[in-house]
C-alpha cells in the first residue's frame, strides 16, 4: 500500500509538472492550452495586420522588458506570458497567468480580444480542495447531528466552533486565491501594455 501511494504521489507531481511545463511553451498548440479565466476586448488603432509582422523577428517572438510574444500569423494571433527565469528572486504563485489575444483587423487598426488563462492542474487542484474543505465540514456537522451532538449546549459551541474553522480555512483559500491571481494578471498586464507600445510606437 505504501509503495502503491508513493507511485500515486510521484505520478501526480509529474501530471503537474508536466501540465505547467506545456502550459508554458510559446507553440500555436500550447499558447491555446490551459483554463480560460478572464476575457478582455481591446483595440490596436496605430496598427494595421501588415505593420505588426515587422515588429517581430523572422520566427515570429518579440522580446519584451518583463515578458515574450509569439506571433501566428494563420489565423492571426499573439501569445503573451511574463517571462519565468529559473533562479528568478520574485514570488511565484501556483496560479500563472498567460494571454492569447485574437486579432481580427478592422481597417487601419485591429479589434483584440484577450483570452487569459491558467493552467488546467491549478484550477483543478484549487476546485478539489475547495470541495473537499466544504463537504468535509457539512459532513461533518451533519454526522454530529446524527449523532446527537447538538443535544446540550456544549455539544452546539463546539460544533460552531468547528464549522467557524471550517468558514476561516475556507476564506483564506479564497483570499489567497484572489490575491495570487490579482498579482498573476497584473503581470500579464505590464506584458501586455509593453507589447502594446511596441506594436503601437
Amino acid at each position: 500500500m505504501i509503495l502503491a501511494g508513493l507511485f500515486a504521489g510521484a505520478l501526480g507531481i509529474g501530471l503537474i509538472v508536466g501540465d505547467w511545463l506545456y502550459f508554458l511553451r510559446l507553440t500555436p498548440d500550447a499558447a491555446r492550452y490551459g483554463c480560460t479565466v478572464a476575457r478582455a476586448q481591446d483595440r490596436f488603432t496605430r496598427c494595421s495586420l501588415a505593420s505588426l509582422r515587422g515588429k517581430f523577428s523572422a520566427d515570429g517572438v518579440l522580446s519584451l522588458p518583463h515578458g515574450v510574444a509569439c506571433l501566428y500569423p494563420d489565423p492571426a494571433q499573439i501569445a503573451i506570458r511574463p517571462q519565468y527565469h529559473l533562479f528568478s528572486m520574485r514570488f511565484r504563485t501556483a496560479w500563472p497567468v498567460k494571454g492569447l489575444l485574437y486579432l481580427s483587423p478592422d481597417g487601419e487598426t485591429l479589434d483584440v480580444l484577450c483570452v487569459k488563462r491558467t493552467p488546467w492542474s491549478s484550477a483543478l487542484v484549487t476546485l478539489i480542495w475547495f470541495a473537499l474543505v466544504s463537504i468535509g465540514s457539512l459532513a461533518f456537522l451533519a454526522t454530529y447531528a446524527v449523532q446527537g451532538g447538538f443535544a446540550s449546549m456544549t455539544g452546539v459551541l463546539m460544533a460552531t466552533g468547528i464549522a467557524g474553522i471550517g468558514l476561516l480555512v475556507m476564506a483564506f483559500g479564497l483570499v489567497t486565491v484572489v490575491l495570487s491571481y490579482r498579482l498573476e494578471n497584473g503581470r500579464l498586464t505590464q506584458v501586455y501594455e509593453e507589447l502594446r507600445d511596441a506594436l503601437e510606437g
